[in-house]
């Protein structure tokens, strides 16, 4: 009706414009997402995804077990599914178009159930419908009772061609959809939202449309995107590092929610996307077929991943090995997990000490809490001269009288003398 007719009835109705290109983005999306259940993805353009569902029946537990996974996993992405199988992809559609849910296995099946649909639900042209309505025909049963020749002589070929291939008895051939090398995705909000932690529940939606979509692809991410978008502002961009790739949405949500806990708004949020740009494979776990022994490996990078969503993604770094000889200058910051320089230095102690202590020396023994006794050495490093902090150093491991062992080093050029420089454990 007209939107002044409508307001007469209803003063308060929220008047929304139909915008069918987020229509099609939105039926894109749920394209690529529904690729974890099958391969064999088509588009039936404005508002339905057609699923060859025939070679993961097993694998997703039977009919009744796939319907009840797909209605509730549409449902995490924010969709309502009518959700309807038949033997051909344009009678799956058809009763579905006409919320009849209905699951038929075999052909002989379909003109029974096809029979009681409208003529409406094909979406043939204005002017054939109406033509069918002038002459009683109200069903599609009704109209497959005609006969064929004066159908085609009035109406031509479309119609009975659209019933043959419903049926099964001419071929339809569908183009699959390719899923697109990144994701994006967004949601216009219903009202501004002012707290950020009050933004999870939307951004759900996206995380569950990802985790989708990476299972699709067999693949997984290490950066995602949050993009939060406002009336007078530019973007905020919250971003989410992974020490490993994952399509885990579970950890990708509990590492959003400790960002936006901590997150102040500088202006309420109209709308959010999610982007990820970096696809990389991601094969499955494999599991043995006997239990492992022992207790079954922590995953630490869950833990590195959720403290930097807390303190900042420089507060959590890891530490490797580098092809250097001083002491001082042989470890590193780098990313966790990274794998240390394979470098045989002799023993070296745990803890070294931020700057080498000088010792007291009595004739030509060091003095530490007493006087130490060398045990092994000298190591001898000499090295730096191109960069202008020049060492050279004869090392001990010494023991002091209290048991413990240190690491010493005498210095033979520059000024001398003795100096303590690490602590073994």
């Amino acid at each position: 009706m007209p939107v002044s007719a409508a307001l007469s009835l209803v003063p308060r109705l929220r008047i929304v414009p139909r915008d069918q290109a987020a229509e099609t983005e939105a039926l894109l999306g749920i394209a690529a997402w529904a690729g974890q259940f099958t391969p064999g993805v088509a588009l039936e353009f404005p508002s339905a995804v057609l699923l060859d569902l025939s070679g993961s029946l097993r694998l997703l537990g039977g009919i009744a077990a796939m319907k009840q996974k797909l209605l509730r996993d549409t449902a995490e992405i924010g969709y309502r599914a009518v959700i309807a199988g038949a033997p051909t992809p344009r009678a799956a559609y058809w009763l579905a178009a006409a919320g009849e849910e209905k699951f038929i296995a075999e052909l002989p099946g379909l003109e029974p159930a096809l029979a009681l649909l409208s003529v409406e639900i094909p979406g043939w042209e204005r002017e054939t419908l109406d033509a069918l309505r002038s002459i009683g025909v109200r069903t599609l049963g009704q109209l497959r009772s005609l006969p064929r020749e004066g159908v085609a002589r009035r109406f031509g070929q479309a119609l009975l061609r659209d019933m043959d291939r419903a049926l099964g008895r001419l071929p339809d051939p569908r183009n699959f959809f390719v899923s697109p090398a990144r994701f994006r995705s967004d949601i216009e909000l219903p009202a501004e939202i002012a707290q950020a932690e009050m933004l999870l529940f939307a951004a759900g939606r996206l995380i569950a449309q990802l985790a989708g979509f990476l299972a699709a692809r067999s693949g997984g991410v290490q950066c995602l995107v949050l993009k939060l978008g406002h009336r007078d502002r530019t973007a905020t961009e919250i971003a989410i590092g992974l020490i490993a790739p994952s399509r885990d949405a579970k950890h990708f949500t509990l590492l959003l929610r400790e960002r936006l806990s901590n997150l102040a708004l500088v202006e309420p949020v109209r709308s959010i996307a999610l982007e990820a740009e970096d696809v990389v494979p991601l094969s499955g776990r494999n599991l043995g077929l006997a239990l492992e022994q022992g207790k079954p490996p922590g995953e630490w990078e869950h833990l590195v991943e959720r403290l930097r969503s807390r303190l900042g993604a420089d507060a959590v770094y890891g530490l490797a090995s580098r092809a250097e000889h001083r002491p001082e200058r042989a470890v590193a910051v780098a990313e966790p997990g990274s794998q240390p320089s394979r470098l045989d230095f002799g023993e070296r102690p745990f803890w070294l000490l931020d700057r080498p202590k000088p010792l007291t020396e009595i004739g030509p023994v060091p003095h530490y809490e007493g006087p130490l006794d060398l045990l092994a050495g000298p190591e001898r490093i000499e090295s730096g001269w191109w960069d202008g902090d020049d060492v050279a150093r004869d090392y001990f491991v010494a023991r002091t009288p209290g048991e413990s062992l240190v690491w010493i080093y005498r210095d033979w050029r520059g000024e001398g003398g003795w100096y303590l420089h690490g602590v073994f454990a």
